[in-house]
């Protein structure tokens, strides 16, 4: 039974699954907008919700939390000193998905995952 299990495989071993996330987060945070699958961006939207509300916490145990997700301590920097305060305001719903075609390729559905401003 599933009870309580959350959460989508993507048909990728934990490690390698795991290691996307934070690389995605950290792309994110980097170009405040990425395209992506929609699955991997409705996974990447509550990661990356939890790591801006770290930020807006501020304080040392969190800025730690933060730096052992995400892989770049430049884009720790940035949550901390320029995404926090631009989101003080508001208690959540920090990403936008949009829709958009399908991938050429395989006809994966594809999404623009981005920071609102």
């Amino acid at each position: 039974m599933r009870h309580g299990v959350s959460g989508r495989k993507l048909n990728r071993p934990t490690n390698q699954r795991v290691l996307m996330y934070r690389t995605q987060v950290t792309d994110l945070i980097k170009h405040e907008r990425i395209k992506t699958t929609e699955a991997k961006a409705k996974e990447l939207r509550a990661m990356v919700e939890k790591i801006i509300t770290l930020g807006k916490k501020g304080s040392l145990s969190h800025r730690r939390q933060v730096l052992a997700f995400v892989t770049e301590e430049q884009m720790v920097r940035k949550v901390f000193d320029d995404l926090a305060p631009r989101y003080m305001d508001r208690t959540g719903g920090y990403t936008r998905i949009v829709k958009m075609e399908n991938r050429k390729g395989d006809g994966s559905p594809m999404a623009l995952l981005e920071l609102i401003q």
